[in-house]
């Protein structure tokens, strides 16, 4: 039985003391190599924006259907004698496009086109191997954050789909009376490279900072802006399927005249072809219609969205916002530049390569409008 106590004795010195509170429990179990896996999806990016500028360069060169066999490991290796480019130019005498387009061509002319389509394909390949080799790497290190192998797994398979859908594309202008791809279905491919850079670039922007810091900074979200700015990049994402839609069948280079098209509006015959629908993929005059208004409204649409994003209290936010709006508004001189002129090579490239910045911009102002970076009250 415990004895008597002193009014003075000090009460649980045998107890031992209380630890002090840990900091960066939430980081201790996601960190993993946040840097590197950024920087190497930064890589990734690149490749794929080269991706998009190198695919463009194939259709306006009509480049595209030169490799008429889609095969995904020994079709790196290109042409290696006489006889086997001979054989690969026989194949594509074969096709529509050059039996009703490119008749009389040279073997030489034909390895012009060849090395374009082969350039195209097997930068597909240094993507594919980038992304395995940099996966495989960090996930045998233990160095990819908690959730994060999803989300890196997703990149890749991604980009496997985009593969299939290359062929599927290709492979729609190889039979028939097609002298190039199917229209919609070059839409659809240049979509998913979108798609797939928007996910990077997303995954670029939440890796640049900390768990406890993304979740600080969710608290300050802005959603009336982050909704917005979401709507701006799905209408950005629309033009950019009707710009495909426009390079599928050389709708701009059809009306070179601006504002009118003909010198009217709506430009004649706007749905002479049957059945109806099918005016809105291969009638070059009103697809190239639908471009046009899209970018108007588009334009619009940004403004409105600029003038709310730079009006928030928080200074990089509103600067985003402000880069979005110079990027969109140089993209519509350069499309109507672009238009003018015929649609030339280096004007239709550089045109391709600012829908990329565009959607960037996007990207990025909307990714501060939902994770805004933090500020002191006297910066604010």
């Amino acid at each position: 039985m415990a004895g008597k106590r002193s009014i003075f004795e000090e009460v649980g010195t045998s107890e031992k003391p209380k630890e002090t509170p840990r900091g960066g429990l939430i980081e201790k179990g996601s960190k993993g190599a946040r840097k590197g896996i950024r920087i190497w999806l930064m890589v990734i990016f690149a490749l794929v924006m080269a991706m998009i500028a190198v695919g463009g360069l194939t259709r306006l060169t009509d480049s595209g259907l030169s490799i008429t066999e889609w095969k995904p490991v020994t079709g790196a290796l290109p042409p290696m004698n006489a006889a086997d480019w001979q054989s690969e130019f026989e194949k594509y005498q074969q096709i529509p496009e050059y039996q009703l387009q490119n008749e009389g061509m040279s073997l030489s002319e034909f390895k012009s086109l060849y090395w374009w389509e082969w350039g195209h394909r097997n930068l597909g390949r240094v993507i594919g191997l980038v992304w395995a080799l940099g996966y495989a790497g960090f996930a045998l290190a233990r160095k990819v954050p908690t959730g994060w192998h999803k989300r890196l797994i997703f990149i890749g398979a991604l980009g496997g789909l985009q593969g299939a859908i290359g062929w599927w594309m290709v492979s729609s202008g190889l039979a028939g009376e097609r002298l190039d791809v199917a229209s919609y279905r070059l839409a659809v491919h240049l979509g998913l490279a979108f798609v797939i850079l928007g996910f990077i670039a997303w995954y670029v922007f939440l890796l640049g900072r900390t768990e406890p810091e993304l979740m600080q900074a969710r608290r300050a979200k802005d959603a009336k802006l982050f909704g917005m700015s979401t709507g701006l990049l799905h209408f950005a994402f629309l033009q950019i399927l009707l710009g495909a839609l426009v390079a599928g069948i050389d709708a701009g280079r059809g009306y070179t005249d601006w504002p009118l098209m003909g010198g009217q509006v709506l430009p004649p015959d706007p749905f002479y072809i049957t059945p109806i629908w099918r005016n809105f993929f291969e009638n070059p005059a009103l697809v190239q219609f639908l471009h046009r208004m899209a970018g108007y409204l588009l334009f619009i649409y940004g403004l409105v969205t600029w003038l709310k994003g730079r009006k928030s209290a928080n200074r990089a936010t509103a600067s985003a916002f402000t880069l979005m709006m110079a990027v969109l508004f140089l993209q519509v001189i350069l499309g109507i530049t672009t238009l003018v002129h015929g649609a030339p090579l280096a004007l239709g490239l550089a045109h391709q390569v600012g829908a990329v910045a565009l959607f960037v911009a996007i990207s990025r102002a909307r990714f501060l409008s939902h994770y805004p970076q933090p500020q002191s009250v006297r910066s604010a």
